[in-house]
């Protein structure tokens, strides 16, 4: 574990650490349920949307019309926002969805785990294995609340972001020369480094520490990893209070746009294409309201296809800057949104990069379940989940891509959008390590730094 004085942070919620697994590969099949577990909580107002003529017909009507989603303040969740702001959720029966934000990813997975029967949630914006944690009893009660990823709602568009400290040290994606910036700023008398990502497991820590560690330097040993809620990830780094942070935008353009430091490197260029957040929902949910889990998801992946288009672009950063959202200038959101990235430290700037964040181009909305594994298999690796877990029969459980075809058919989507597998094959990471989905424990024993 690593040690970090919460004191010297400007943080409001704490997290927890993550949780326990690992196995083979990818097929599908499926079915939990769970208790709802009463506890009360501080969920946000609802907010407001145009209203649209609904064209369900009553074969497919929801079993009911409202459903609770959460979301944090982070460009990936424009879907869920978009969805409620377009009138989508409307559209097809769930003309009550509430969408709310949450202040944090702990508070999240608390508002998850008590659901809206206790005044919680029924659904998110999430981080991918959140949901595999909480299924898995790394809750706040320590009970088990099995959830199903029914989507993926982006791939890219994260990036790890340096103080100003190390600019003169170059630091981009090779980052041989972090370790001695590092051993640097230890001797001039800083005891302790921080490092800060979202949630201790999730997909930023993920990326921080295969950064990390391609680059030589052990997370575990040699750094703070320390969670710290994203809107509060600039304030910290003014403080001087940690070295880097990895997040999700518009956080880091944010940094950038005032100075405080640059961006070493978009996620995208440590793995292309990428999986990032998903969205989930409770099993006992969906279980239970099979009709309105299917038109929530509808709604969503139409918002998707909506965000995606170049023209939208403008609009959808404006809707997400307003203060019932993200509360944040649309100039810290807009350029990266278009895939120019201004890295802050004298680099070229890139101009409609592929590196983007991707909301349903090149299969972004698939939820693949060879993404899932290697997530899973990288919390082994550093000591999350136990090595014994069964990944292949966790993945086949939580991941309802099977939903996510049914939906995609049932909306007409054309069938060269919908990927033929649930796996997408090998992955090759910029350091030249590749994963391959069917030998996860290949992957794992060829790493040189890790727990596991």
């Amino acid at each position: 574990m690593t040690k970090f004085s919460r004191r010297k942070f400007i943080i409001t919620a704490g997290a927890t650490a993550a949780g326990t697994l690992f196995a083979h590969g990818c097929t599908s099949g499926n079915n939990t349920t769970a208790n709802n577990t009463p506890a009360a909580n501080n969920a946000p107002a609802a907010t407001s949307s145009p209203v649209v003529a609904t064209n369900v017909s009553a074969a497919d009507a929801p079993e009911v019309t409202t459903a609770k989603l959460g979301y944090i303040a982070l460009t990936d969740s424009a879907p869920l926002i978009i969805a409620k702001e377009k009138g989508l959720f409307d559209k097809y029966g769930m003309k009550d969805v509430e969408v709310l934000k949450q202040a944090s990813w702990p508070v999240t997975r608390d508002n998850l785990e008590i659901g809206s029967t206790g005044g919680g949630i029924d659904g998110a914006h999430i981080l991918t294995p959140m949901p595999y944690f909480m299924t898995l009893g790394q809750t706040k009660t320590k009970q088990a609340i099995p959830m199903y990823i029914l989507a993926r709602l982006n791939t890219n568009g994260q990036a790890i972001s340096i103080g100003n400290t190390y600019k003169d040290a170059k630091i981009g994606l090779e980052a041989k020369a972090l370790k001695d910036a590092f051993s640097q700023a230890k001797s001039s008398g800083k005891d302790e480094l921080k490092v800060a990502i979202t949630f201790p497991g999730g997909t930023h820590d993920m990326w921080m520490r295969y950064w990390l560690a391609a680059n030589g330097i052990n997370p575990d040993q040699e750094v703070s990893v320390i969670p710290v809620p994203p809107p509060q990830m600039v304030a910290n780094m003014k403080t001087g209070n940690m070295e880097a942070f990895c997040v999700g935008e518009p956080w880091n353009a944010q940094l950038v746009n005032q100075q405080v430091g640059y961006t070493a490197l978009v996620t995208g260029e440590l793995w292309k294409n990428h999986p990032e957040k998903a969205f989930t929902m409770r099993a006992d949910w969906v279980d239970k309201h099979p009709k309105a889990a299917k038109a929530v998801l509808k709604a969503v992946m139409e918002a998707q296809q909506w965000c995606e288009k170049t023209e939208n672009k403008e609009e959808m950063c404006q809707i997400l800057s307003q203060a019932k959202w993200f509360k944040v200038p649309a100039a810290d959101i807009i350029e990266r949104a278009k895939g120019n990235i201004d890295y802050g430290d004298g680099r070229p700037p890139l101009q409609a990069s592929d590196l983007r964040m991707k909301f349903w181009a090149d299969n972004a909305s698939y939820p693949y379940k060879s993404h899932d594994l290697w997530f899973l298999t990288e919390n082994i690796r550093w000591g999350n989940i136990p090595a014994n877990t069964n990944t292949k029969e966790l993945v086949d459980k939580v991941n309802r891509e099977d939903l996510w075809r049914a939906a995609a058919q049932e909306m007409g989507v054309p069938a060269a959008e919908i990927p033929t597998s649930p796996s997408r094959g090998v992955e090759t990471f910029f350091d030249g390590v590749t994963f391959d989905p069917e030998n996860p424990a290949a992957y794992l024993a060829s790493l040189k730094i890790k727990k596991a």
